[in-house]
């Protein structure tokens, strides 16, 4: 199998768990509620792209981003672990109070286009789409590139073709958010936006430990060292 279809197969899964678009589509429903359904095309088509740029940034240059600031991975996979699992306890304890809050900030995103290209970056992609847990999996997946230039470079491709399927998913899902919101019903809706938040909540975890543990092992492997 070759370097670019590991690396297809590798970063689409990884990516598809952290980003999941079908749950983020109900909430993105709620939260463009104000919005006509041409508004929402033009927002998802927006958050697409934006989302992305993001994760090929982070893929391609999120390591060295991150070593000339003198931040560590793991640093950054706890506190994205830790944002992604308090959002989603919020989402989870009292999903009505994010509702109404992203609803307000969505409310003046119609008055123009320049509004609408800012509300689809902030916060539709940031930190809604790819938030800090997306950009830990991203860099994650960059530092995973093998040895060789020519290599190298069939790695970041195969990653950078699950970067745009992935893109596609999200414009197809907040595409027909609407539509599908519609069809589940109020009820509906708020029993997978609890389920989704439950699910963010352990990704955020998942997240948080990936990097707490290597931390800990660091730190007793460094003890005996210490003591003597």
């Amino acid at each position: 199998m070759s370097i670019t279809i590991q690396a297809l197969l590798l970063a689409f899964p990884a990516l598809f768990s952290i980003v999941n678009p079908f749950a983020c589509m109900i909430i993105f429903n709620e939260v463009t509620a104000a919005q006509t359904h041409d508004e929402r095309v033009a927002l998802a088509w927006r958050v697409a792209i934006y989302s992305g740029f993001v994760m090929v940034v982070a893929l391609w240059a999120g390591s060295y981003i991150l070593s000339f600031f003198g931040i560590s991975l793991n640093a950054l996979r706890i506190a994205g672990g830790i944002v992604v699992a308090v959002r989603a306890y919020e989402m989870l304890s009292a999903p009505e109070a994010p509702v109404q809050r992203k609803e307000a900030e969505a409310a003046p995103a119609g008055r123009g286009r320049t509004d609408l290209a800012g509300f689809a970056f902030f916060p539709l992609t940031l930190p809604f789409t790819t938030g800090p847990g997306t950009i830990a999996v991203a860099v994650s997946l960059g530092t995973e590139r093998p040895d060789g230039v020519l290599d190298a470079m069939l790695f970041f491709t195969g990653a950078s073709c699950a970067i745009i399927l992935m893109c596609l998913l999200i414009w197809v899902t907040y595409t027909t958010a609407d539509r599908v919101a519609a069809v589940l019903g109020p009820s509906g809706r708020n029993v997978v936006s609890r389920l989704a938040a439950f699910l963010l909540l352990g990704i955020g975890v998942q997240i948080a430990l990936s990097g707490v543990i290597p931390v800990l092992r660091a730190g007793l492997a460094s003890y005996p060292v210490m003591n003597q």
